[in-house]
């Protein structure tokens, strides 16, 4: 049986957090650009999406794989993601939580531009 896990070094993560009403739409902005950032700049970045709650859409979820350490160093140390935590966390009504985790299977690769 095959399973599928991801490369060897890749890391995978996630990051959730909810933001204040009266901010949405400044957040929903600066997710479009700092999105745009890494997609331009970051080969090292094999996928980072952003998902809003449906029923609570103050709520978000990032899922992120990072090609290596590296990858994942280069991004934490870009000036986008200070740009981007600047206008974030003053409007977070708690600190992002942060999750590595371990793939151990999946239906599917996902393509890696």
């Amino acid at each position: 049986m095959t399973h599928l896990q991801g490369s060897p070094g890749e890391i995978h993560e996630l990051a959730r957090y909810e933001v204040r009403a009266e901010a949405l739409e400044q957040c929903v902005a600066a997710i479009h650009e700092f999105v745009a950032y890494v997609r331009a700049n970051e080969p090292g970045a094999l996928r980072y999406e952003v998902w809003q709650d449906e029923k609570h859409p103050t709520r978000f979820t990032h899922i992120f794989v990072w090609k290596d350490e590296e990858a994942n160093r280069i991004h934490g140390e870009s000036p986008a993601v200070q740009k981007f935590a600047g206008i974030l966390y003053p409007n977070c009504l708690a600190p992002v939580e942060f999750v590595t985790y371990r793939q151990i299977d999946a239906n599917a690769t996902f393509r890696r531009v």
